[in-house]
């Protein structure tokens, strides 16, 4: 027999690092001579081991002799209806090679499959790669004809493809395509013990508030957490019980169970604490493990959103910085003396054309520039003062001692919800800093409620006071140069009531989305499955630790896991993960839910607890899928998710694989059906 081969085991030799493959054990029931070597990570075919059919150069090595570590299902699909198999299942039957026998469907286990041409494989990449790369639906013609142009074979072999390939139709093969991505989605989240929701809120070009739905598996035959884009819908406003109704809609129609359903993250977009109570109320008869955590994007800062609808000044103070950087983000002198304001344009991706308002109480570096530009800005308006009321009203609200101090108040506590950001945003999110970093950032604000920030009592201190000649019991303010209008004790005290307030709106905030509760649990399973936690202790004292953090777990998935077996269990399992200290939190959790783990068979309950882990939606994977569908929404060319097509352009770009990883055969099966039954009707 053969040696197995020695390419590195684990994933797809041809796969990229953003889209590892791996072994997945259902194909076994599909492919019945398929075996898996579990140390050797490799995948043969017994029929081809034991016939060892030599080939026309005198060898009986294939990929599926030797081994292959190219986890595809159309590697499989090629194999079976390769000759070598063919000649190898011949073989075994003591039949006569070159007149194998046709390959029976109880040989095969596959379904009869239409013929498909090369025609027709061209077509579909160019509308999967036209919907990767956000081309429109109309360009189909245009970039077939210029494949043509280049010798494109499959669109040369004189082949006429059915009448079903045209232009006209684009929409009906996105839809394919995304059914063949869907099957994929509903095995995963099948396979997958737990699941995590991710519920995001966006808005498109014409103004309409969508829901962006995510799912987070990790099913134990692929030993990869994976987010799932599971689509975006139009959301009535205030309408929470929606959000509910819609999550129960998907869960249904993939045909799994809700009580799998272990998570719920928002982002607080649309959806304010009592509503995001509506939706936990709604949801928690069909899904009593659920928990709520928020979701995080890399866009935003925490907080502020929310506050602009307690507080009225914040939308007069962003329409006030928005209008300077409308008005000045293309001014040009001598100098450059505003080029700031381009800077932060360019680095934070702001695009003043959009229809979107822009939060700019959440953006650091634009609050920053008007800050440092703030004397200038000031200049600049009074000159142009007279020959422009918008210039003239502008320089008054520059002016005012509200605007400044604010401004002030803003360089304060921005700082402490980007680093939270920060914390979130990294690539291997350590969870030990979770509490930690939450516990920090509501401290500094607390301090900030009660008393004045750095930058707001620099302000404070160089305001130069001067008594007024007309008025004896007032005085004139000035503040690097230019007077203050709208100063005075009064205004001080009142604006002192204001900031107070702001700080408040912001602790709760915050507060309401990382509940004390919440990050008791986060911090009780880092406790429990990050290594470097256990490296702290002393092994003396091993025996003691964890106990109050896994009594906290067991009160709440009491329903999934022995109780008094974890207990028992609890001793040999932290002796063990002490000598483990090279895995990370996600590595240690992946090893104990992968199905040919030996730690899966030895502590089956924190095997359970390690999949709720796995399912958290708090690491950066989710972020950058967020991002992606909020832009695609965005640059959707006037288009709403009421057009039924863009929903399936959204999700080909954000969760297809590369071209030569997605199965195209299966996705004309689906196409041809849809056309099918639509002349049927």
């Amino acid at each position: 027999m053969p040696r197995p081969g020695k390419k590195p085991a684990g994933e797809a030799s041809n796969s990229n690092k953003k889209c590892k493959r791996y072994f997945n054990e259902q194909w076994k029931k599909e492919f019945p001579w398929l075996e898996f070597d579990y140390e050797l990570k490799l995948m043969f075919c017994f029929v081809c081991r034991q016939a060892l059919v030599k080939n026309k150069h005198g060898k009986a090595d294939n990929a599926f002799t030797v081994g292959t570590d190219n986890f595809q299902r159309h590697a499989l699909l090629r194999h079976v209806t390769s000759g070598a198999h063919r000649h190898a299942l011949a073989a075994c039957r003591e039949q006569p090679v070159w007149d194998p026998p046709t390959p029976t469907e109880e040989d095969l286990k596959l379904p009869t499959r239409r013929e498909v041409s090369p025609a027709k494989i061209g077509i579909l990449t160019t509308v999967y790669w036209m919907a990767k790369e956000d081309i429109p639906d109309v360009k189909l013609g245009s970039l077939l004809e210029l494949q043509k142009f280049n010798l494109c074979q499959s669109l040369l072999t004189g082949e006429h493809h059915h009448d079903y390939y045209t232009a006209s139709n684009v929409k009906e093969m996105q839809e394919a395509i995304v059914k063949v991505l869907h099957d994929e989605d509903r095995r995963k989240m099948a396979d997958s013990p737990f699941i995590g929701f991710i519920v995001n809120g966006t808005i498109d070009d014409l103004e309409n508030k969508n829901l962006v739905v995510f799912a987070t598996t990790m099913p134990p035959y692929d030993r990869q957490t994976s987010v799932i884009y599971l689509g975006s819908f139009v959301m009535p406003d205030g309408a929470a019980v929606t959000v509910a109704d819609q999550i129960i809609e998907l869960m249904n129609s993939f045909s799994v169970p809700l009580s799998k359903v272990v998570w719920l993250a928002t982002d607080g977009s649309f959806l304010m604490a009592d509503q995001i109570s509506d939706v936990d109320a709604k949801l928690k008869p069909a899904c009593p493990l659920l928990k709520q955590v928020h979701c995080l994007s890399h866009k935003g800062l925490l907080g502020l959103a929310d506050c602009l609808i307690g507080i009225d000044y914040l939308r007069k103070y962003e329409g006030i910085v928005d209008a300077v950087y409308r008005l000045y983000s293309s001014f040009e002198d001598e100098n450059n003396s505003l080029q700031e304001l381009q800077a932060v344009l360019k680095s934070c991706e702001i695009d003043l054309s959009g229809p979107q308002r822009i939060q700019w109480t959440s953006i650091l570096p634009a609050v920053e520039a008007v800050n440092f530009l703030w004397p200038t800005l000031v200049l600049l308006l009074e000159g142009e003062a007279r020959e422009s009321p918008v210039a003239l009203g502008l320089c008054e609200e520059l002016k005012k001692f509200y605007f400044v101090a604010f401004t002030k108040t803003l360089l304060d506590v921005l700082p402490v919800l980007q680093k939270l950001n920060r914390f979130f945003q990294t690539e291997d999110l350590d969870l030990s800093v979770f509490r930690p970093a939450v516990t920090a950032a509501l401290a500094s604000l607390k301090t900030q409620k009660t008393s004045n920030g750095q930058h707001f009592q620099e302000f404070l201190r160089d305001l130069n006071e001067h008594p007024r000649e007309d008025i004896e019991t007032e005085s004139r303010f000035y503040y690097k140069g230019v007077e203050m209008t709208h100063c005075s004790k009064v205004h001080w005290l009142n604006f002192g009531h204001f900031k107070e307030t702001f700080v408040l709106h912001v602790y709760k905030n915050l507060q309401d989305r990382f509940p004390v509760g919440m990050t008791d649990i986060v911090q009780a399973f880092t406790a429990l499955f990050s290594p470097k936690s256990y490296a702290a202790q002393a092994l003396d004292d091993i025996g003691n630790y964890g106990n109050a953090e896994l009594n906290l777990l067991l009160s709440h998935y009491g329903e999934v896991v022995s109780r008094e077996r974890a207990r028992n269990d609890f001793s040999l399992f932290k002796r063990i993960i002490v000598s483990l200290s090279h895995l990370s939190f996600s590595d240690l959790c992946t090893q104990l839910v992968s199905i040919d783990s030996e730690m899966q068979k030895l502590f089956p309950d924190f095997a359970t607890l390690a999949s709720i882990a796995l399912a958290l939606p708090l690491h950066s994977m989710p972020f950058d899928k967020i991002v992606r569908v909020k832009e695609l929404l965005k640059q959707s060319r006037g288009r709403s998710l009421k057009d039924e097509g863009l929903s399936s352009v959204v999700k080909i770009a954000v969760d297809g694989p590369t071209i030569n990883e997605f199965d195209f055969v299966a996705a004309i099966e689906h196409f041809e059906t849809i056309k099918d039954k639509q002349n049927t009707m």
